[in-house]
């Protein structure tokens, strides 16, 4: 009892000086200030365009409020990281951002916990978490990079109000079927799945990560997931229904949207392209593997269209982050000469947009491969440009992208070797009046996911927060 009114005591201490802090800076300022925790904010992904366009928004809406981010970024200037933003994404926000640089984003990495690695990033994001509050107390905290266990820091001993955009859950109740099942993949090793004393072990662990992150996710009053599959996955951990809404992402398919969209019937060869990230979870071995049962198909004469193999190319596109990435492409290529395909397979990676624009351009199949993508902008971007789409019949793809516009198709979906084969095969079997009306519904559909229609879904969203705001 003594420990448990100490640790009270403590608490509600470091509230009430942290709150003081807060109510000098708002007398100072004359405002109160909104917060993002995005410690990686410099990067060019779709997290950060998702950053940047909320900021946009709500400096929009609201002149008289003060924004800031926290980030991890070292060795940049705010005009540097402003200017990032403007190069890669095409915003500008109409007023300075404040930012806030901690010292400590190691803590949240994965290389720093190569065993237990959730459990070690969410612990370190805790004293990430302290490090943001304890330099700056703002009045609304939105954590828009998935660090969940930030928010009841910022509610609790800021006593902020606290909002949160979930790109992707920390676990799944798929991971823990994934386990449970000893189902071998990119994030449950073949030594845990053939070991029934390890899996058991890690379903344990796996629960109570689960119950955890639950825990510190329901402490959100504003909850903003980006697909319907996290949306699923967020209501049953968090279980805060009320409280949750599906707010797209904003993909910007202006560059691709104004490709030419004709027929094909003059190409003489049909491209294949895949794009994404050389990561284990995209699976570029089975769109290597499928690839191989159509060329062998097309030998046979059994694949509709004139030519043989010479007809058909897979091209992979994507970026590599480090040396890992690289040694996995060098995987990839040896691969692809095993199977006898390395004619007709390319590697392009880490290209210029301008030659992603001009590939996908050419492409007749746009490929995506990864299970439980949890939204797919790759899969967007490939539709918007003009591509018969060809994605993984699972997560955001099948739930929210691939999916019939005004009752008309938009795509295909497929699970596994045998399936991609046969719906590559179906594909380039179309006519290329057919193909054309697929192209254009895919090509309408995706006005679903514009920098518009996000900051309309983020704004009402986030009225109910913004109106608790004294000014």
């Amino acid at each position: 009892m003594l420990l448990t009114a100490t640790l009270v005591v403590l608490v509600m201490g470091v509230r009430v000086w942290l709150q003081a802090n807060r109510n000098a800076r708002r007398a100072r300022d004359g405002r109160p200030t909104v917060a993002f925790f995005h410690p990686y904010c410099n990067a060019g992904g779709g997290g950060e365009r998702v950053l940047w366009c909320a900021l946009r928004a709500l400096q929009n809406r609201y002149q008289d409020v003060n924004f800031m981010v926290y980030t991890g970024d070292q060795g940049v200037t705010n005009q540097q990281i402003l200017d990032g933003a403007r190069r890669r994404f095409n915003i500008l926000l109409p007023r300075p951002v404040q930012f806030v640089f901690l010292k400590h984003r190691l803590l949240v990495e994965a290389s720093l916990f190569p065993h237990f690695t959730l459990i070690g990033q969410s612990v370190g994001s805790i004293f990430l978490g302290w490090e943001a509050l304890t330099e700056f107390v703002p009045d609304v905290y939105i954590d828009s990079m998935g660090y969940a266990f930030t928010l009841p820091v910022f509610k609790y001993l800021g006593g902020c109000h606290v909002a949160s955009y979930v790109h992707y859950p920390t676990i799944s109740t798929d991971m823990l079927s994934v386990v449970r099942e000893r189902n071998p993949r990119f994030n449950n090793a073949d030594y845990i799945s053939n070991n029934l004393f390890l899996s058991a072990v890690k379903v344990v662990y796996y629960c109570l990560l689960a119950l955890l992150y639950g825990l510190a996710g329901s402490c959100s009053d504003v909850v903003m997931v980006n697909s319907s599959w996290t949306l699923n996955h967020i209501l049953t951990l968090w279980r805060v229904t009320n409280r949750t809404c599906l707010v797209f992402p904003p993909c910007d398919t202006r560059a691709f949207l104004q490709l030419p969209l004709d027929e094909d019937s003059d190409r003489k060869c049909h491209s294949i392209v895949s794009i994404g990230q050389f990561r284990p979870e995209k699976d570029h071995r089975l769109q290597i593997r499928a690839f191989r049962k159509v060329l062998q198909k097309k030998e046979a004469g059994l694949v509709a269209g004139p030519g043989g193999r010479e007809s058909l190319r897979l091209v992979l596109i994507g970026g590599c982050r480090n040396q890992e990435d690289e040694d996995r492409v060098l995987m990839l290529r040896g691969l692809c000469q095993e199977l006898g395909v390395a004619d007709r397979v390319e590697f392009k990676l880490n290209v210029p947009f301008e030659e992603l624009k001009r590939e996908l351009g050419e492409a007749t199949v746009g490929l995506h491969t990864m299970w439980n993508e949890h939204f797919g902008i790759g899969v967007v971007e490939c539709m918007a440009a003009g591509t018969v789409v060809l994605a993984h019949k699972s997560g955001g793809p099948r739930l929210d992208i691939v999916v019939p516009y005004e009752g008309r198709q938009t795509g295909f979906l497929a699970e596994d070797e045998d399936g991609y084969a046969d719906a590559i095969e179906r594909i380039l079997a179309l006519s290329p009046s057919a193909r054309l009306e697929i192209r254009r519904n895919a090509r309408l559909s995706v006005t679903r996911f514009s920098d518009q229609e996000f900051e309309a879904c983020f704004l009402a969203a986030m009225e109910p927060l913004m109106g608790t705001l004294e000014r």
